[in-house]
């Protein structure tokens, strides 16, 4: 411990014991969160505070040149960190305890950085914290399209960066442990990355025009999700039987919409042909999921020129949905004339 951290580390602990040893649990220090000339994070990080009254310790000062931040963590707080709500996961997994009320504190504490290492090892945790920071990426990306200031487009470029750069340290089931270092000095260690991520990700940072920012930022998104749905954990939860009942009642209800279609497409109406096969996409696109069925692309077919083709592949999509219906000895409730409905209904 150099001179300087141990100084304030050791001032830190004396203004706990002195003012505040009730209302502390622990003094957290972070390793190598530091220049090298500096003791930044070293001589202490954040604290948990036990209580409102030990928030009063939080302060901030430059010693130096070197800035310095005592700030507080709620266990809360510790708790997002474990369970990968908070991207600051080197924070509790790289955590030294400078300083501790007493052995609960230390034990609860240890208790959290055990959940974060159970979590790096659960492939469908981890796989869904990917997803979410995909998520937030894509969610820039939408703003960044829009942009047409430089700075503004460079900087959510980097943002979208940096929580892919996440996702895929979340696909290989650990974290970013040097803070202080480029992203891609530890994605090139890792056992699988996307392709082309590094590349990108440099490229971004080096790129002087919003055109090449928005280009590479959408080719960093598209390479980084079919990674992670590349390496989608198989599903080990027992599946739900499908309960074709349903999907007849279902088919009932949505077979006025292929009705409306094939009128429109034989009227050539393709303004209103479009609107009734996007809704119908829709709903196609649920009940693949719903019943384990095929891909079923419908609006592939549709050109408005030529509106026959779309005609043709509602028709093929039509008979598979009653076919998987009857194929599980289910019934479509359907008549030919009113009198037999009124009959069977009576």
């Amino acid at each position: 411990m150099k001179p300087t951290q141990k100084e304030l580390t050791n001032w830190a602990i004396t203004q706990i014991q002195e003012k505040y040893k009730n209302d502390i649990a622990l003094l957290i220090g972070i390793s190598g969160h530091a220049l090298k000339n500096d003791c930044h994070g070293e001589c202490f990080d954040y604290f948990v505070p036990a209580n409102d009254n030990g928030n009063k310790l939080a302060q901030t000062f430059i010693i130096d040149g070197v800035g310095h931040d005592l700030y507080p963590r709620s266990w809360k707080r510790i708790e997002n960190m474990a369970e990968f709500n908070d991207d600051f996961t080197k924070g509790l997994a790289d955590a030294i305890i400078l300083y501790s009320r007493n052995e609960d504190d230390k034990k609860r504490f240890a208790e959290f950085q055990e959940k974060l290492i159970l979590n790096l090892k659960d492939n469908n945790f981890m796989f869904k914290k990917a997803l979410l920071k995909l998520d937030t990426a894509m969610e820039i990306y939408r703003t960044v399209m829009f942009e047409d200031s430089f700075y503004k487009v460079k900087m959510g470029s980097g943002l979208i960066s940096h929580y892919l750069s996440i996702a895929v340290a979340c696909m290989n089931g650990t974290y970013f442990k040097q803070t202080l270092e480029l992203e891609t000095s530890e994605l090139s260690q890792m056992k699988e990355i996307p392709d082309n991520f590094i590349t990108y990700f440099e490229d971004i940072i080096i790129a002087k025009s919003i055109e090449d920012l928005k280009k590479l930022c959408y080719e960093i998104i598209s390479t980084t999700r079919k990674f992670i749905e590349a390496h989608r954990p198989p599903k080990t939860e027992k599946l739900k039987t499908p309960v074709y009942k349903d999907l007849a009642a279902w088919y009932e209800e949505l077979s006025l919409v292929w009705r409306r279609l094939y009128y429109y497409c034989t009227a050539s109406d393709y303004r209103k042909a479009f609107n009734e096969a996007l809704s119908l996409q829709y709903e196609l696109n649920i009940i693949k999921e719903e019943f384990g069925l095929m891909e079923m692309d419908l609006l592939g077919s549709f050109e408005p020129e030529n509106l026959i083709l779309l005609k043709q592949r509602a028709q093929e999509l039509e008979m598979y949905i009653i076919s998987e219906i009857e194929s599980h000895g289910v019934s479509i409730n359907k008549y030919d004339t009113l009198e037999q409905f009124l009959v069977k209904n009576s």
